[in-house]
């Protein structure tokens, strides 16, 4: 024979060869040789799936029902992992988004296909840009009918890939856990954020189902046979191996940390500082870093310290470094600045705010946030790539008998003080017909529990409680972070009552975000949730307008009514109160009976008609 036909003839025979292998592997027969096969056995994917939550601590998932998801919220609820019910889901993300920031660990809900997995979007988003670790699980049409027309069937990975750290569709039972696993690790590890597995149905329910939906009609020709013998290895493909043991336990989390000869020069620049400035952003928060550790670090070093985001609260109501106003006249002045899990975007005017001759040492988990802006407005003297809570405690650690600054700390607090005072007075000020918002706030401060979760939702009203309203602790503030989100309130508020029952969970309100959220009331009701929301209601959507009609002449789009709130939330199970100018003088007789109810187990709303402030005159809104 031809040596040209011998090669050819060999060439044929291992291709052939190749394309069996990948055909015996698409359709699982390899598997065959390895696994058994356990047609008659009762189990499902939906059982692997709580198995895997409950090894990873998940005490919560949020949902809204879809029989997509139902194997795995009835598996959950089996073992003891407590399915909560949302009237949309994208509340059920921001729930998880919460129960993440407060618990350290993983927040999960799971929502059905199609226009359940779109719902989410937003909230994802979200938790990508607050670095929450939060896995959505969302439902999917049968592998064997994706891209054939099947019930509520998209590309949904497509949606996700840019906005989740990892995303991943479950081929095979004994894929579950695995692909958990690593989707859990991710989320966790490094820079938190969003993760989304989708789980196709036929990877969820028990095999005789599966198999009664997609056996092939009987027929005696040769196409047929050839569906039916596909049709039943794809079949075998999807359980075979399902139950073996299989390791469900977390994978290590890993993130960066500064090096020694990092914290070293960063030693040497903080010990010849004389207007040292310390700028707290989220990031600080995350676990390992125990709050009680950082805030004893801080107190050691005795830097001036603005707190923002998750971080705010973390040093107590009064403490004597935190300073809440002149945060740009301040970081003018310092010749040292600590940017700690804080990004140069707009809330620091992009780095425009930082001053050229000020020493800045920027510590980000994340490179990009680290730098950000920073080839344009502003040059870090140390850029480190690592956590920043555990970078504060080393650096306490490592100068000892260091003595701080304190009359920069002590000149900054007293004039803190000062525009403290001038804002209080601001709340004796008369209104024609409705309430001064400030004064509100100012009592609601006053009256809030030492252990009080307070949830940010709104816009002008919101903000004007950031200045106002002092949690007494770390992580008992809540907002939406960076992206700058309505509508978390309800989502945020449901995830903090459930992960710290015994603590008074307030909602601050503007009249326009209460409409994203307030069905959650029947949420709050029938889950026994009972959370205070305060809505700031002043028939507007005051911070677009106030700067819409002086720039634009025209309020249009901007005008809402004096809506009765409470009574919405009473329809919805809740208890509802209406403050105005008629009882204005009861203000904290009706917010102590609020509490009390709250206390008895009813979700409450408030509905308060306030009027116009110009106490955030100036403040942009894009």
């Amino acid at each position: 024979m031809e040596p040209d036909l011998l090669a050819l003839l060999w060439a044929g025979l291992v291709s052939a060869t190749l394309a069996l292998l990948v055909i015996a592997y698409k359709l699982g027969l390899l598997h065959h040789l390895i696994y058994k096969m356990e047609p008659d056995s009762p189990k499902h994917g939906g059982e692997i799936v709580a198995n895997v939550l409950k090894a990873h601590d998940v005490k919560f998932v949020f949902t809204l029902v879809g029989g997509h998801i139902s194997p795995i919220l009835v598996a959950c609820e089996k073992i003891g992992i407590r399915v909560v019910d949302t009237r949309h889901e994208v509340t059920a993300v921001y729930a998880a988004d919460a129960v993440a920031r407060l618990s350290g660990g993983i927040g999960v809900a799971a929502v059905t296909a199609g226009p359940g997995v779109t719902n989410t979007v937003t909230a994802v988003k979200n938790a990508q840009m607050a670095e929450s670790p939060v896995l959505l699980i969302g439902g999917a049409a049968s592998t064997l009918l994706k891209g054939r027309g099947a019930l509520q069937d998209i590309d949904q990975l497509s949606l996700f890939r840019t906005l989740c750290k990892f995303s991943a569709t479950v081929k095979t039972v004994r894929d579950i856990a695995p692909v958990l696993r690593k989707a859990i690790m991710v989320a966790m590890s490094g820079t938190p954020g969003p993760v989304f597995v989708e789980f196709p149905i036929d990877v969820l329910y028990p095999y005789h189902i599966v198999n009664k939906n997609i056996a092939a009609k009987s027929g005696s020709g040769i196409v047929s046979k050839l569906l039916k013998w596909y049709l039943q290895m794809y079949l075998q493909n999807l359980f075979v191996g399902a139950w073996e043991p299989t390791d469900i336990s977390p994978l290590p989390v890993v993130f960066p940390k500064a090096t020694v000869s990092e914290m070293q020069r960063c030693v040497e620049l903080v010990s010849r500082a004389k207007r040292p400035v310390i700028v707290l952003g989220s990031q600080v928060m995350l676990p390992p870093t125990p709050a009680q550790s950082l805030r004893e670090a801080l107190e050691y070093l005795g830097f001036p310290c603005f707190l923002g985001g998750m971080a705010r609260g973390m040093l107590g109501k009064n403490n004597s470094i935190h300073i809440r106003n002149k945060r740009a006249d301040v970081l003018k002045k310092a010749d040292l600045v600590i940017l700690a899990g804080t990004v140069c975007d707009f809330r620091l005017s992009y780095g425009r705010i930082l001053s050229k001759h000020s020493n800045i040492i920027a510590v980000n988990r994340d490179h990009k946030q680290l730098l950000k802006n920073s080839d344009m407005f502003w040059k870090p003297k140390i850029a480190i790539q690592g956590d920043a809570g555990s970078f504060l405690v080393k650096l306490a650690n490592l100068l000892t008998g260091y003595t701080s600054p304190l009359e920069w700390t002590w000149s900054l607090k007293e004039e803190d003080k000062k525009i403290d005072k001038i804002n209080r007075e601001k709340r004796t000020e008369k209104m024609l017909k409705y309430l001064n918002p400030l004064n509100i706030l100012y009592c609601l401060d006053e009256i809030i529990a030492e252990d009080s979760i307070i949830v940010a939702d709104g816009g002008d009203f919101v903000g004007s409680s950031a200045y106002i309203l002092h949690p007494r602790g770390p992580l008992q503030w809540l907002d939406p972070g960076a992206f700058g989100t309505l509508g978390v309130g309800g989502g945020f508020a449901l995830g903090a009552k459930l992960c710290r029952p015994k603590s008074e969970v307030w909602i601050i309100y503007g009249d326009g975000s209460v409409g994203y959220s307030i069905a959650e009331f029947d949420t709050f009701k029938r889950h026994k949730a009972p959370i205070i929301a305060l809505v700031g209601n002043d028939a507007c959507w005051s911070q677009i307008s106030r700067e819409q009609v002086p720039m634009l002449g025209s309020s249009v789009a901007c005008n809402l009514a004096y809506t009765d709130y409470h009574i919405v939330a009473e329809g919805y199970g809740g208890k509802g109160y209406l403050l105005n100018t008629a009882n204005e003088n009861h203000t904290e007789d009706l917010l102590m009976e609020a509490k009390m109810e709250a206390h008895g187990g009813n979700p409450i709303l408030i509905n308060v008609l306030i009027g116009k402030s110009n106490f955030r005159e100036g403040s942009l809104s894009v």
